[in-house]
């Protein structure tokens, strides 16, 4: 594996990123991309994490909300997603091997994990429960669960830089 992860960092476009090849600026840039498409990733989530816990939005229909809001998020996480790739490739043998970079990654499939189970469970009915409050119990756990998991995403994720 160690070896396949060399191949990944000699790759022009690796090499460009981690500024071997004279673009010292561009590692700044992706990682600048990445930043502000997680950010923007992060508040999406929250706006309809918050309104399954009952805080935001009360007058706003959780289906409403979510159809609004949600195509955004999936925007800026394939966008988000593409310039991590970058930053990733850049140093992969030092990124795989890092502790806080498998617990970004574990955290974010748990988020996954959890916005399955809600979809394909409490969501499906939410048309008895759109406007109600509270939610069901089941939505605000995971809303709750929600917050934690992408809250940590972006903990383990910003404490990279300082480990690697």
């Amino acid at each position: 594996m160690y070896e396949f992860l060399g191949k990944i960092q000699d790759l022009g476009l690796s090499q460009a990123v981690r500024g071997d090849l004279g673009y010292e600026w561009l590692f700044p840039i992706v990682e600048t991309f990445h930043v502000f498409f997680l950010a923007l990733v992060f508040g999406s989530i929250v706006m309809v994490d918050l309104r399954l816990l009952g805080l935001t939005s009360r007058d706003s229909l959780v289906s409403r909300l979510s159809r609004e809001v949600l195509p955004w998020t999936w925007v800026a996480f394939i966008l988000a997603a593409c310039s991590g790739t970058m930053l990733f490739m850049s140093k992969a043998q030092t990124y795989f091997y890092n502790r806080e970079f498998d617990l970004k990654f574990l955290f974010m499939f748990l988020a996954g994990i959890n916005m399955m189970v809600f979809h394909f469970g409490i969501y499906r009915k939410v048309g008895s429960w759109d406007s109600t409050f509270p939610t069901p119990a089941a939505a605000r756990v995971a809303g709750a669960v929600s917050l934690l998991c992408w809250s940590l995403v972006i903990v383990f994720g910003r404490w990279i830089g300082f480990t690697t």
